[in-house]
């Protein structure tokens, strides 16, 4: 949006969260409540965003440092006003946007009403049943907005005023700067208010305007762990219903969380208690079972993800089954018709088409080809304690339950390894390779005994 400027107030130290974590990084759906915010005001697309940061100072800019935002600190921390005034020197265009690192979750359209250019001050603000907590707007006979009163200092009657300031507003820079020039701490907290500019505007008769949010708890902020909860649930509600209206079908919608971006094909189906974590795709039909935790991965369409399995950094073909109690590593590659049952786990290989690894099975960095079996109680023995070596396991390949595979390894097309095989040098395609130690019986062995005393 050109001749915006947005600045985002982050310096609170969130006394009331009990942690030594800056309130603003504390985390809504995986990610810092700052980061919520700058994306949000990203999508204004901003002359340019200010973070005024003062509690947890480089621990912020660390996390959410990203290209095309800027840094300012406050300090000491002298209310909301004086965070402001930090920011003022950055300001370059005509008009100002103030919003908060802990208030994650007001939308894109509620913003775009609050910046229309229909008033040289535009506050957002809502009616609350139970409006304990926030400052009040105060209006006069004629229904013009007079100044803003925070509860500390408001009186009886005024702390019966529904209608509650959230605190964000877009102003004329020119304006902002003059008026912040002109407040002072005489008040109950000793500080400097932002506020107090709705009555400076009021006094030089300056129209003010007012917006509301497309909804409430779009502008409830967090001071406490139960409203970080609370606002955790309020998103991933929100998601869920988004999700179902776009086709997806969830057995419990308030039992899901998505830390990331979801995007979900035609017929997909999740059961309860999953979890997806950064980009997610989900191919068509795709079914998800109970309990799964599945992160920056992707999931060909036709495919079933039974109970309990974890997928991380992975990709997975067509019409492929995994799990239950599957767990596919980073790089683990299955193409389209792999089997990856119940115990198994798969790192850094690549499984082709059609090939079955269905108990208790580690593949770690492998290539298997095509229509391979591996029985269950394969281990692919790839570290010799320094370095990481590959298997290769040819097409049509049968390797037998309990056998070791010690990398690195060539096992030929069409190769039968015997089960309980411990295999250390390539084998001939299309041969039975059998690796076992003779069986023998030792007479008059006799078990331990557990020591007296």
């Amino acid at each position: 949006m050109p001749n915006l400027d947005v600045v985002i107030l982050a310096a609170g130290k969130g006394t009331r969260m009990h942690s030594e974590t800056p309130k603003v990084l504390h985390t809504l759906a995986g990610r810092p409540l700052l980061a919520h915010v700058i994306d949000t005001a990203r999508e204004l697309q901003p002359a340019r965003i200010v973070v005024v940061y003062g509690h947890g100072g480089e621990q912020v800019r660390e996390r959410c440092s990203t290209p095309g935002v800027e840094f300012v600190r406050q300090a000491p921390q002298l209310g909301t006003g004086h965070a402001v005034q930090q920011a003022l020197p950055l300001l370059k265009s005509d008009r100002t946007l103030i919003l908060y690192g802990d208030v994650p979750l007001v939308s894109v359209s509620s913003l775009r009403r609050l910046t229309a250019r229909q008033a040289r001050l535009r506050l957002l603000t809502v009616e609350l049943d139970h409006p304990a907590g926030y400052g009040r707007v105060v209006r006069g006979r004629d229904r013009s907005v007079r100044r803003i009163v925070e509860e500390k200092d408001a009186s009886a009657r005024e702390k019966a005023i529904r209608e509650i300031n959230t605190g964000m507003l877009c102003a004329s820079t020119a304006d902002l700067r003059r008026w912040l020039d002109a407040t002072d701490n005489r008040n109950a907290q000793r500080e400097y208010y932002l506020t107090d500019i709705v009555g400076l505007a009021a006094a030089e008769k300056i129209p003010i305007a007012t917006a509301a949010p497309d909804a409430a708890w779009e502008v409830l902020g967090v001071n406490s762990k139960d409203q970080l909860a609370r606002i955790e649930r309020i998103y991933q509600w929100e998601y869920a219903q988004a999700l179902m209206r776009s086709g997806v079908s969830l057995a419990d919608p308030a039992r899901i969380d998505i830390r990331g971006k979801l995007v979900c094909g035609r017929d997909v189906a999740i059961d309860v208690n999953c979890v997806f974590e950064g980009r997610v795709v989900l191919g068509d039909r795709v079914r998800i079972g109970a309990n799964c935790v599945i992160r920056e991965s992707e999931i060909g369409a036709g495919s079933e993800v039974l109970p309990f399995s974890h997928i991380e950094q992975a990709t997975s073909g067509t019409d492929n089954r995994i799990g239950p109690y599957s767990r596919l590593r980073p790089g683990a590659r299955l193409a389209d018709r792999v089997h990856a049952g119940n115990f198994v786990e798969i790192k850094a290989s690549t499984v082709a088409e059609g090939s079955k690894i269905n108990h208790l099975s580690y593949v770690g960095d492998a290539s298997v080809g095509r229509n391979v079996n591996i029985g269950a109680g394969t281990i692919i023995c790839n570290y010799d304690g320094v370095n990481k070596h590959r298997t290769v396991i040819g097409d049509d390949a049968f390797i037998g339950s309990d056998s070791q595979l010690v990398a690195p390894v060539t096992i030929g097309r069409g190769t039968t390894i015997g089960a309980g095989s411990t295999i250390t040098k390539d084998t001939p395609p299309g041969e039975l390779t059998v690796s076992r130690a003779k069986q023998v019986t030792i007479t008059g062995w006799k078990r331990p005994t557990k020591k007296q005393g």
